[in-house]
């Protein structure tokens, strides 16, 4: 190396030969080998050299001259090949640090991270808006909103926001809906969802904040309502739960058993118009007639085609009670309320004749019985004159057919029965029994 005297036969000093030792002409250690200066003895005694193997070591004298000469051949003495060879490695190393450093600070990002309205600044070094967000520890759901999207690459100074999604059961005009929003105030919230506030009735007020665990809101907007009642017409603004509090806010009072042309309880519409209907009742009681029943019997006294009534019918009486309204001034059509049966009605019992009936009354088959009864009754078995006591085909009395065998009256016997009571009585009585009539009889 430049500056060190290399040794010669001529300039070599011999070990153990006396005489002064010059350090610049001791040996040049081997490559590999490390000078390190022996640390200075007490005393300030002269400086052991290393000397070269297997040679005794010969003392050094100290160098003449003192520090000024150290200082120059100091400066003589250049840096060894060893010591060249140790400084490229670590200027390599320092080489790879100071790149990796730069590519270590281009990784790092200052970016902004706000989750629900907090925000705070950052260093990261992930490369995506996910990454960011696993890294942080922010758990995100379906209904949360991420800006930028999940997935977005960042860069320095970006700016991240995780809105969390809340769950409010929101009732809207009657009707209940289950949404979500990411706002975190009532009146945000309704923002969010186009619901109109003004003049809008809340449940709760419009800056009340929603947790995380989300509110239940009910929400009624003005709406116009008419009104019609007593023959007028008035329109309110009104964001009234039911028909019934709108009609009250126009004005009007319902009284006793008025209604309104809708459910009063129901949910009033906008652009709805509501009629009331004045009602005024009563009520009425009706009485009608229960029938009563025939009850018919066998009786083998009677002759055939023979009925008697031995016992008349009485009907029965049932009395009813109606509401009637009267509706704007209406009548309407009466409604039942009760009925009840005042008195049973009374079965007509009849006996019906089952005799075989004689074939003829001798000394009068004879005879024109249709003329005398054509001029009795007109021919009518049913017939009854004006007074009540004369019936029948024939115009018996009561006596004098019953005197004949003649059962009840004789103008509830048929024709035939008639006919043979009056052919007996002409046998008995002759056609004198019929002053005005008789002489039909002959023709």
């Amino acid at each position: 190396m430049s500056g060190t005297k290399t040794e010669t036969h001529e300039n070599r000093v011999p070990y153990g030969t006396k005489g002064t030792y010059d350090v610049h002409s001791a040996p040049t250690l081997p490559y590999g080998d490390t000078c390190r200066p022996a640390p200075p003895r007490q005393g300030g005694g002269p400086v052991p050299v290393p000397a070269p193997r297997g040679a005794r070591p010969v003392p050094v004298p100290a160098p003449q001259g003192g520090r000024a000469a150290r200082r120059r051949r100091e400066r003589r003495t250049g840096p060894a090949d060893g010591s060249l060879r140790r400084l490229v490695p670590r200027a390599l190393v320092l080489a790879f640090l100071a790149g990796g450093t730069t590519a270590f600070v281009a990784k790092d990002k200052a970016v902004e991270l706000t989750v629900d309205g907090t925000p705070r600044t950052l260093h990261t070094f992930a490369d995506d808006v996910t990454e960011l967000l696993a890294d942080e520890g922010v758990q995100v759901g379906a209904h949360d909103v991420i800006t930028p999207a999940p997935g977005t690459r960042l860069s320095s100074g970006e700016e991240v926001t995780v809105r969390r999604g809340r769950p409010v059961l929101l009732t809207l005009d009657g009707r209940r809906h289950q949404v979500w929003t990411t706002a975190d105030t009532v009146e945000g919230a309704l923002r969010q969802l186009g619901v109109r506030v003004q003049g809008a009735y809340l449940s709760a007020p419009a800056p009340r904040r929603i947790g995380r665990e989300g509110l239940s809101l009910d929400v009624r907007t003005e709406r116009v309502v008419t009104v019609m009642a007593d023959g007028r017409a008035r329109t309110v603004r009104t964001n009234a739960a039911t028909v019934r509090q709108a009609v009250e806010e126009a004005g009007v009072t319902l009284r006793g058993e008025d209604t309104t042309s809708v459910p009063g309880t129901g949910f009033p519409r906008d652009g709805q118009t509501v009629t009331v209907l004045r009602i005024s009742g009563s009520q009425e009681v009706r009485e009608d007639p229960v029938p009563f029943a025939v009850r018919r019997s066998a009786d083998p006294s009677l002759y055939r085609g023979t009925e008697v009534v031995e016992q008349a019918g009485q009907p029965g009486l049932r009395r009813t009670t109606y509401a009637v309204r009267t509706v704007n001034g209406v009548r309407q059509r009466p409604r039942m309320l009760r009925t009840e049966l005042v008195r049973e009605p009374r079965p007509q019992i009849v006996r019906v004749g089952t005799r075989a009936r004689p074939a003829s009354v001798r000394g009068a088959d004879h005879l024109d019985w249709q003329a005398l009864a054509a001029c009795e009754s007109g021919g009518r078995p049913h017939a009854v004159d004006p007074s009540g006591t004369y019936g029948g085909l024939y115009q018996f009395d009561t006596a004098t057919w019953r005197g004949l065998g003649g059962e009840g009256r004789p103008e509830d016997a048929t024709p035939a029965e008639q006919t043979y009571r009056a052919k007996k009585l002409y046998v008995r009585s002759g056609a004198d029994a019929w002053p005005h009539c008789g002489a039909r009889l002959r023709g």
